[in-house]
């Protein structure tokens, strides 16, 4: 350890020396951090390791870390059963279509109350506030869903959770430690409506928790099967998440689906290969979408929760 002496001659300061106590809870740390990395890693290896193994040996129970008999037959059998094609393709339409909505209408609720000259700005959040503490329950949310007119419509899994008042406020958050009032009244100066500042430099300004909005609604949208549950009993608007369910939970497959016996009784041989497969493909698109963001969203979330 450096002295007194060569500290004051390099102006650097003097290294703090480890001691043993402290060496003990940095290995204890670092000990419990890895035990946490294995319980959360093992899981996602396995089934990814099963998905790609041989269907016999994953029935056998040979399969417990890395892929035993290369195989991609359970992957081949998924595009045969048609409710999983569709069911795909539905969770694609409600993610994309329920994050855009979504996240326009968490913009246009949480601009306006990041501006200080809104009248009864205090009023409309507390309004906003209360919903996240108390809501009407399942019952009434059904009954309104139902005189809608939305049940076992695409807008059943859309609109009754389009805006989360969470991300509302996070996103208000934002705007108001990014945009300031004076850019707007700048704005206004020079002829510039409220829609025209919102539009042409709010938007611009606000890539980073738009992008929080898109992911943070797209993967919920994408994971959600409740709502299905409840509004849809019609199996073509299905999503992914639901026919996992039925596999999954009730194991449950239905043979007019499949349009070959001989498809039949392969998928029957590679039904439990085939839940690890589905998982793996359920988990993809979001793997997939977060790279792409990740910058923007890790930006947008830290400023929209800390800052205000």
């Amino acid at each position: 350890m450096a002295t007194a002496t060569e500290t004051a001659l390099t102006g650097a300061p003097a290294p703090v020396r480890e001691t043993r106590s402290d060496r003990i809870v940095m290995i204890c740390n670092y000990t419990a951090l890895g035990l946490f990395t294995l319980a959360v890693l093992y899981p996602l290896v396995y089934v990814v390791s099963a998905s790609l193994s041989d269907p016999k040996n994953v029935v056998s129970g040979k399969v417990w870390l890395w892929p035993v008999g290369f195989s991609l037959e359970a992957f081949k059998a998924i595009f045969d059963y048609d409710s999983i094609v569709s069911g795909f393709g539905n969770s694609v339409i409600y993610a994309i279509g329920g994050a855009l909505i979504a996240t326009a209408l968490t913009l246009l609720a949480a601009y306006p109350l990041s501006r200080r000259g809104l009248p009864g700005k205090g009023i409309i959040m507390a309004l906003f506030v209360f919903t996240m503490m108390f809501s009407g329950g399942l019952i009434p949310t059904y009954l309104v869903v139902d005189r809608l007119g939305l049940l076992n419509t695409r807008w059943a899994i859309i609109l009754p959770g389009a805006l989360a008042v969470w991300n509302m406020i996070i996103t208000r958050t934002f705007f108001q430690s990014t945009i300031p009032e004076e850019l707007a009244e700048a704005a206004k100066v020079d002829g510039c409506t409220d829609f025209g500042f919102f539009w042409r430099i709010v938007l611009p300004l606000s890539k980073p928790i738009i992008a929080v909005n898109l992911l943070f609604y797209a993967v919920a949208q994408w994971n959600s099967w409740f709502s299905a549950l409840i509004y849809l009993t019609n199996e073509h608007l299905f999503p992914l998440q639901m026919v996992l369910r039925q596999i999954l939970i009730q194991n449950n497959f239905d043979p007019s689906q499949v349009r070959d016996t001989a498809e039949l009784i392969r998928m029957k041989e590679l039904q439990e290969q085939l839940k690890y497969s589905l998982i793996v493909i359920a988990i993809i698109p979001p793997l997939l979408i977060y790279p792409f963001v990740q910058k923007h969203f890790v930006k947008g979330a830290m400023v929209g929760s800390l800052k205000g």
